[in-house]
């Protein structure tokens, strides 16, 4: 018997020990394969950087291929992911030994910022020594660990209760008068009709899928009730509205943009328009406020433009769109609007002539399908653009004395280039159609060089498209307009928000509170609630 459990003994030490080497090895796989993974997740991660970087120079990112970026953003997220996950599993099965292996550098993290409270929960100090017992312990020093925490929304009722009083000598009754609401028949606060107004213009969350939220939240809120009052605060809103519009048809240069809206009709949807009128004067250091106005039409007849900018007068950064001609004739009143056309829509039109990536994709052979005359025009354009890069933010007149010296030659020997490339091609050939582009109107090289004789012209006109680009991005939410109403009223919310963000503004902090002081407050003291001076008196405050 003793034999017996001598050698039970024996393999259950031979069993341990077997259970331990695969142990140990299954550690050891387990950091190898975080290694590798590690290696390998930044290795993809420098080639997803590179390529947007290279998008980025050759100027994708203000093209058509912005999509492709926001990608290549939702692929770094995932690999960052992954390797963090890799990283925990490693680090729950690594033996307590240090094992010399590859580590990936660390993001440093930024420090949480100081305007939040900090909440101080100290931990039961010892009484005792912990080593021989005795308790004369003095404090010495203490290490902080900060973690960032999140307080659920929470909602609440607010009771205004006016008590009434009567005299004992009269008799007549008194009492305070009711507060004022933001909408009439108010029952929402300002800070909840903030918060439903920017879910739905500004992160593009329609009202049903708000009112299912606030259920689940605990607070039921139907979509008519809901709709209600995004229409009695447009109205509400109105006077501000004003304000900015008088502001921006007040600039002496605007960028002006459009873009696609789908509008609800019988049986399907029908494309309307959503267009931006935006004023920046912060490309030559002017003074004034940024601010967008934008308009709903259902249709791009050539009447909107000439709608919009009835009785303004100045310079216009647009496209070449055929609709803007009637502000740009002679006989337009009360004086013709001059023609500023963007300079990276005509680099766009060499540039899809010579993107090796696009032919690659489209099975194409590279070499044979890149013209060199579009390359060239793209590296000749991309010198103007590195100049202007540099005299960004600078006063007009820096800007004009710049261009003069450094810009000017390279336009004039790309004009030369040019008129000579397409005299030795076939009208049908997609370069001279390229080229036509900048000359096939009279005036129209004019246009594109006006920016050389004032400073306060940009040289392109992607304003106007950053400030459609939320546009864009909320089709995919909202999936359509549903009717020009609606679309009117996206359109009016747009310019408030839109407005307060160029302005670093929260637009729902600025929106609660402008609804909020909005009924008490005077007609002459409305300029104070528009985002920029509403801005410099928050800043006041805190100063």
């Amino acid at each position: 018997m003793s034999e017996a459990a001598s050698e039970i003994a024996v393999l259950r030490a031979a069993l341990a020990e077997a259970e331990a080497r695969a142990s140990a090895a299954e550690e050891e796989l387990t950091q190898i394969r975080a290694v590798i993974s590690a290696s390998e997740e930044m290795i993809r991660h420098l080639r997803l950087q590179i390529a947007k970087l290279r998008r980025e120079q050759y100027g994708h990112s203000a093209e058509r291929h912005a999509r492709l970026i926001e990608q290549l953003e939702m692929q770094l997220e995932d690999l960052e992911t992954d390797i963090a996950d890799d990283r925990a599993k490693a680090e729950a099965t690594a033996p307590k030994t240090a094992i010399a292996a590859f580590e990936r550098r660390r993001p440093t993290r930024k420090p949480f910022p100081e305007h939040l409270p900090r909440e101080r929960v100290v931990i039961e100090a010892p009484i005792a020594c912990s080593c021989c017992g005795s308790d004369r312990i003095v404090k010495m020093g203490e290490d902080v660990t900060e973690t960032l925490e999140v307080i659920p929304r929470q909602w609440k009722v607010v009771q205004t209760v006016r008590e009434k009083f009567t005299c004992r000598n009269c008799e007549r009754i008194s009492q305070p008068p009711a507060p004022f609401h933001p909408t009439p028949r108010g029952w929402a606060g300002p800070n909840l009709l903030a918060m439903i107004l920017f879910e739905k213009f500004g992160q593009h969350q329609p009202l049903n899928r708000q009112a299912e939220r606030y259920a689940k939240e605990g607070v039921e809120i139907s979509l008519s009730t809901l709709a209600d009052q995004v229409g009695a605060c447009a109205v509400a809103l109105q006077p501000i509205h004003d304000l900015i519009r008088a502001h921006v048809l007040g600039a002496e240069r605007l960028h002006a943009d459009d873009t696609t809206v789908p509008l609800l009709a019988k049986g399907g949807t029908t494309t309307a328009r959503l267009w931006t009128y935006l004023r920046d004067d912060r490309p030559f250091a002017g003074g004034a406020p940024p601010a967008a106005l934008y308009f709903f039409s259902t249709d791009r007849r050539k009447e909107h433009p000439s709608r919009h900018l009835a009785g303004w007068t100045g310079i216009l950064q647009a496209d070449a769109y055929g609709g803007y001609n009637d502000l740009y004739h002679p006989n337009h009143k009360p004086e013709p609007v001059r023609s500023a056309l963007c300079w990276s829509h005509a680099r766009r039109k060499f540039f899809e002539l010579a993107d090796i990536k696009a032919k690659a994709r489209k099975g194409k052979k590279s070499g044979a399908e890149i013209s060199p005359v579009a390359l060239e025009a793209v590296k000749r354009i991309n010198a103007i653009f590195d100049v202007e890069r540099q005299i960004n933010g600078l006063g007009a007149k820096a800007r004009y004395d710049a261009r003069q010296g450094l810009v000017r030659p390279l336009i004039e020997s790309l004009h030369d280039w040019l008129l000579a490339e397409r005299a030795r091609m076939s009208k049908h050939n997609p370069v001279a159609k390229a080229i036509n582009y900048m000359f096939e109107e009279d005036g129209r090289w004019e246009a594109f060089t006006r920016f050389l004789d004032d400073g306060r012209i940009c040289l392109t006109n992607n304003a106007a498209e950053r400030a459609l680009r939320g546009v864009a991005l909320g089709r995919k939410a909202w999936l359509f307009a549903g009717s020009p109403r609606g679309g009117d009223r996206a359109a009016f919310m747009y310019s408030l928000i839109i407005s307060a963000k160029m302005n670093d503004v929260d637009p729902q902090a600025w929106l609660a509170d402008v609804l909020a002081r909005l009924p008490d407050m005077p007609l002459s003291r409305l300029p104070e609630l528009l985002p920029w001076n509403w801005k410099a008196q928050l800043l006041a405050q805190a100063a």
